[in-house]
């Protein structure tokens, strides 16, 4: 008994050693991929990009490049004895291909919202996926609601709500009323799916064991909604898209790499902590996405708008403070214990890694 209380306490600072480096990358690369992806998606359509199809096969057309996180550890640098893709079951499989429809359908209405709304205006609205995420989480994998919780979904419920009543007064220049509105319910879609696959994904990825696994099933899932594409994007790129062919495939390229940094990170915070605390990361990183409607495209930033953004950050904020009491609590009631609730990684995680080093090096 003695021996297991020693192995356990000595499973976190090896675990924190490698995984909180991996946790703030994956922060990093929702972070960069989130902003660039959001901006880049909506400047397609400023010079005549009009094709919703190419704004959302970009979004999955960068798949191939997973390939290296999950190549890498294994072929070049030696940090794992794990071959990639071993004990990838037909179970994981067909999950990863039902997460994989999910997320198609999910581009489509991104794409939708960035071809009717402006930045700002898009990105408080999908910050009402953190209620829908809340409300999932606690049905589907049983997250606990808190006060820190609760107080957080108010404020951005609220935020959405102030901008909704203020929808018909703010609408681009040339766009009807009609369209605006498919822009409006479809951002409201893609944040309610959104915030339904990210428990689902939380569920599926505890049957994964290591960050490589879970890489490789977001090949799968990422994969499953590539579809070509080519024909249009050429049509487009010579003969419709006014900034010119060479500024046009160059914008293609750039969101298909921001995208799959943003799934890239998603994925990994998902795992490595919880489906509610991606979705918290997300929102927050759309009052960044606010700020870059205005800088970059010279989005109206008016008073309802303003205090939006601001109750938004109060909401992310009152969450961020909770969490710190909370943590600060159990590092004076269980010093142990704080290294792994301070920056909330999964216990199976570092348990399951501490069992499995005696075997393998598993990344």
């Amino acid at each position: 008994m003695n021996n297991s209380n020693e192995a356990h306490q000595m499973a976190v600072p090896m675990s924190n050693k490698r995984y909180l480096p991996l946790l703030l990358l994956n922060y990093a690369f929702l972070f960069v991929g989130s902003l660039s992806s959001s901006l880049l998606s909506k400047y397609y359509f400023i010079p005549k990009g009009s094709s919703i199809w190419v704004s959302t096969w970009v979004q999955s057309a960068g798949f191939p490049l997973i390939i290296i996180p999950i190549l890498l550890p294994y072929y070049l640098f030696k940090s794992t004895e794990r071959k990639p893709f071993a004990r990838f079951t037909p179970k994981l499989l067909v999950l990863s291909i039902f997460l994989g429809f999910m997320l198609g359908l999910n581009n489509l209405l991104f794409s939708w919202k960035n071809s009717y709304l402006p930045v700002s205006n898009s990105s408080l609205l999908l910050s009402s996926q953190l209620v829908f995420n809340v409300i999932l989480s606690v049905i589907i994998v049983k997250q606990k609601i808190t006060f820190m919780n609760l107080s957080c979904v108010i404020l951005l419920t609220l935020s959405s709500v102030l901008l909704a009543l203020e929808s018909s007064n703010n609408k681009p220049h040339g766009l009807i009323r009609a369209k605006y509105f498919i822009g409006y319910f479809s951002t409201i879609g893609a944040g309610l799916l959104f915030a339904l696959y990210l428990p689902i994904m939380e569920m599926v990825y505890k049957k994964a064991y290591c960050y490589a696994m879970v890489m490789e099933m977001q090949l799968v899932i990422i994969g499953m909604v590539f579809d070509g594409g080519f024909v249009e994007m050429k049509r487009e790129g010579s003969g419709v898209f006014d900034k010119g062919e060479r500024v046009y495939w160059l914008t293609v390229a750039s969101n298909v790499v921001s995208w799959q940094l943003c799934f890239m990170g998603t994925a990994g915070v998902v795992f490595l902590t919880c489906s509610l605390t991606g979705g918290i990361c997300m929102t927050a990183l759309l009052m960044m996405n606010v700020v870059g409607g205005v800088v970059a495209y010279g989005d109206e930033f008016g008073g309802v708008k303003a205090v939006s953004t601001v109750m938004c950050g109060w909401g992310f904020c009152s969450y961020v403070y909770g969490m710190y009491a909370k943590n600060k609590m159990i590092k004076y009631l269980n010093p142990d214990s704080y290294i792994t609730e301070i920056i909330d990684i999964r216990p199976d995680i570092l348990i399951h890694d501490h069992h499995q080093q005696g075997r393998s090096n598993e990344f």
